[in-house]
């Protein structure tokens, strides 16, 4: 896996472990405010869940790379 392809994989997976982490901790107010949506949360505290999808992508990406590299899985045509 050359760089660019590594980066690639790390962004697909920091995608897809956002929208995971996204609804966590989420609350709706009693009484939302005039023209804001009713289901908006409260305080979605984005840049913890950033930090947490962040941390947690690079550790699936690790994964992703020694599965890869060791040859348990292989994605080169043979």
């Amino acid at each position: 896996m050359n760089w660019l392809s590594g980066l690639f994989v790390y962004l697909i997976i920091w995608w897809v472990v956002l929208f995971t982490v996204l609804p966590w901790g989420v609350r709706v107010p009693e009484e939302p405010e005039e023209g804001h949506a009713s289901s908006a949360p409260e305080n979605p505290r984005l840049w913890k869940k950033v930090l947490v999808t962040s941390v947690v992508s690079l550790l699936v990406w690790l994964l992703v790379y020694y599965i890869m590299e060791s040859g348990i899985i292989s994605v080169r045509p043979e």
